[in-house]
């Protein structure tokens, strides 16, 4: 066996979290100290004895390729699965299936009618995704002005003005890819990223997981730590929503813990509370509510000596109490506890989110949760308040679509409802 570079650290985390155990549950395991399994996650002590991770591998049930053990047979290598080459075929088959589902009709279920400016922008973002690169050369104050128009548009849910600007804004921003100046893989990551979330709100995950393998590649190349790290979060969602939660945490926690988020400034701070949010979001979907606490508790300590207001981030995202606060709503209801979900709802300011997407994020969740407790008044009026502040995002975005229809099909229809529905293109 040969050792391949991983972050151990973050494996064996996630690993652990996975399986529902505390730190001192896997010291206890390996007869080892807490101490000393908190320094392997953190990455101040290397684990580098192939006997000692074949053992951890073991306790944890950890395929060993995943803690760097390769293994060979009569002195053949095995194939690389990160083959730059195959990684391309595949994200390109990829695509290719997401284009199938992006045609007019691609929501198609019971009831469900195609949305327009939804499916415009997912039609749209396929063709400017698969399309060779410009040769058309772009002003980077240009692209860069474009970029925080579409930015403003994502944060209002203008889906329509989306499925025109962000599409050009990509073909534009592959025109700067040829220079490999920092500024400019900045800015198409950026571009690339933004594609990725609005890909991640339309439930399109095979195209998403395009534009964000896009993200991670491009952002290799710039100087600003957090772009990487936010591809790799968005690769984490993507990865999570694919079904693979193991794989989704150890993404955003090897990220976490990678050694250019290091540092107390507060961007830094924010980036990798940003990212150990998601893992405790990711394990909240695998039924693994240890790991869920575990982990908000420490996205919330670093929110915490952020401020009040949190700090935004150059990608769009924002980062504070408020964050988690809402993340966690989400958590407690892919844990099957709305109730629990509720008395977060129950603190959370609305005004104190900082833009109408989250904003909208948040009471499609406290919908979510009225709808699990049978609260249909509830779930109706936090729907159609959604809708007031965002229609487009409460139209277009599949899971409110489906809340929709559940209503419909569970009790009485009231003309709110039906009209709800309408619009939503549900019948």
């Amino acid at each position: 066996m040969a050792a391949r570079s991983v972050n151990l650290g973050a494996v064996i985390k996630a690993a652990r979290l996975a399986r529902g155990w505390t730190q001192v549950d896997l010291a206890d395991a390996l007869h080892r100290s807490p101490s000393t399994v908190s320094r392997w996650e953190s990455g101040k002590q290397r684990l580098t004895d192939i006997d000692e991770l074949r053992v951890v591998a073991d306790v944890l049930r950890i395929p060993y390729e995943d803690l760097g053990l390769a293994v060979t047979l009569s002195g053949d290598s095995t194939a690389k699965d990160d083959d730059p080459v195959r990684r391309r075929q595949l994200l390109r088959n990829l695509a290719m299936t997401a284009a199938a589902t992006a045609a007019p009709g691609g929501l198609a279920g019971a009831g469900v009618q195609p949305n327009a400016s939804g499916d415009l922008l997912v039609a749209n973002l396929r063709d400017a995704l698969l399309a060779s690169p410009s040769h058309i050369p772009a002003p980077r104050s240009d692209v860069a002005a474009a970029l925080a128009l579409a930015k403003r548009a994502f944060q209002a849910c203008r889906y329509e003005r989306l499925a025109v600007e962000l599409p050009r804004l990509i073909t534009r921003g592959t025109s700067l890819s040829a220079s490999g100046e920092s500024a400019d893989c900045a800015l198409l990551a950026e571009i690339y990223t933004l594609a990725t979330r609005m890909l991640v709100k339309l439930d399109r995950t095979e195209l998403g997981l395009v534009a964000a393998d896009r993200a991670r590649n491009v952002a290799a190349g710039a100087a600003d730590p957090i772009l990487p790290a936010e591809a790799a979060r968005n690769l984490s969602v993507l990865t999570r929503k694919a079904g693979w939660h193991d794989r989704a945490a150890e993404i955003a926690l090897s990220a976490a813990v990678d050694p250019r988020l290091r540092g107390e400034g507060p961007r830094l701070k924010a980036q990798r509370g940003l990212l150990i949010m998601s893992a405790a979001y990711t394990a909240a979907k695998g039924q693994n509510r240890s790991g869920m606490r575990e982990l908000t508790g420490e996205a919330m300590s670093i929110a915490i000596t952020l401020g009040d207001t949190g700090v935004d981030l150059s990608h769009g995202t924002g980062f504070g109490t408020w964050m988690v606060d809402s993340h966690l709503v989400s958590a407690h209801n892919a844990c099957g506890d709305p109730a629990a979900a509720l008395a977060v709802a129950r603190r959370i300011d609305l005004r104190a989110l900082p833009t109408v997407e989250r904003r909208s994020r948040f009471l499609g969740d406290v919908a979510t949760a009225h709808a699990m407790r049978g609260n249909r008044t509830e779930c109706l009026e936090a729907l159609l308040k959604a809708e007031h502040i965002a229609p487009e995002e409460t139209h277009a975005r599949p899971a409110i679509r489906a809340l929709v229809g559940g209503l419909l099909t569970s009790g009485r229809v009231t003309p709110e409802l039906r009209g709800l529905a309408a619009r939503c293109g549900v019948t």
